[in-house]
């Protein structure tokens, strides 16, 4: 990276569908800043939520993950009835080239080792596989995240969940963060895009497919010109007529 000349970097999850890659804003904040690293982070939902809260310890910043928290401190709360730790970590972050040179050179052998709990699939002494129902080993772990601690100047950026946070955890089988709830938020995401630029999706309540290119709108702008004043029907998909050049006869817009 140093021989091509990079000096930034957005590092992100894989399983979150609304992450803004390499977002302008949150890098541009963090290069005024003169960052070292930063993370994106969303108000906890719940003192319960499987997400690690970004806090101090002992002066410096780090994750504590949701697995090493323990149940009285994750669910302390202020005067005005906030979480005390609500600043949810999403694995959203900003590192300068540097900074990870330094943790290369210096810090690597400091980063701490964390333990997973896991379900590990083996087989016995009678060659039978068997995949446990419950945590039969540990893994040991190092998180990207636990270079915070060494940088002189982090920052914390703070979103808003339904516009950037959406993780795929699970399958349809469970209630929530499944691929059903995935596809809905960014739908809901782009429908307010469009309703923001002055247009209408006909939804009658309920979920609907509405999806914008990234080659037509990269987080809502420029959407005025194309959807102001027009009324929508579902499915809507938005795309330019490199990406597709017809007209869905349903009634969705592809060609914009």
């Amino acid at each position: 990276m140093e021989k091509r000349g990079i000096k930034y970097l957005h590092a992100h999850a894989v399983d979150n569908i609304l992450v803004k890659v390499a977002d302008p804003v949150f890098v541009g904040y963090c290069v005024q800043k003169n960052a070292e690293c930063a993370a994106k982070v969303v108000d906890k939902a719940s003192p319960q939520e499987a997400v690690g809260v970004i806090c101090k310890v002992d002066g410096q910043y780090q994750v504590v993950e949701y697995s090493e928290i323990t149940s009285k401190t994750a669910e302390k709360r202020n005067s005005d009835g906030k979480l005390t730790f609500s600043a949810g970590n999403i694995c959203n972050h900003f590192f300068t080239t540097e900074f990870l040179r330094k943790i290369a050179n210096k810090f690597e052998s400091e980063l701490k080792l964390h333990v997973a709990k896991k379900k590990i699939p083996y087989i016995d002494e009678n060659g039978d596989r068997h995949r446990p129902d419950k945590s039969n080993g540990i893994k040991m772990e190092k998180f990207v995240f636990d270079v915070f601690p060494f940088a002189d100047r982090f920052v914390i950026w703070e979103v808003k969940r339904e516009e950037e946070f959406s993780p795929l955890k699970n399958s349809d089988s469970a209630e929530k963060e499944n691929p059903t709830t995935c596809r809905n938020d960014i739908f809901a995401l782009h429908r307010r895009y469009i309703q923001e630029a002055g247009g209408m999706v006909d939804t009658n309540g309920t979920p609907v497919i509405c999806e914008i290119s990234p080659m037509v709108s990269y987080a809502g702008e420029g959407l005025d010109r194309l959807v102001a004043q027009k009324k929508f029907k579902p499915p809507v998909i938005l795309k330019t007529p490199q990406e597709e050049n017809c007209v869905c006869t349903n009634g969705c817009i592809n060609n914009v």
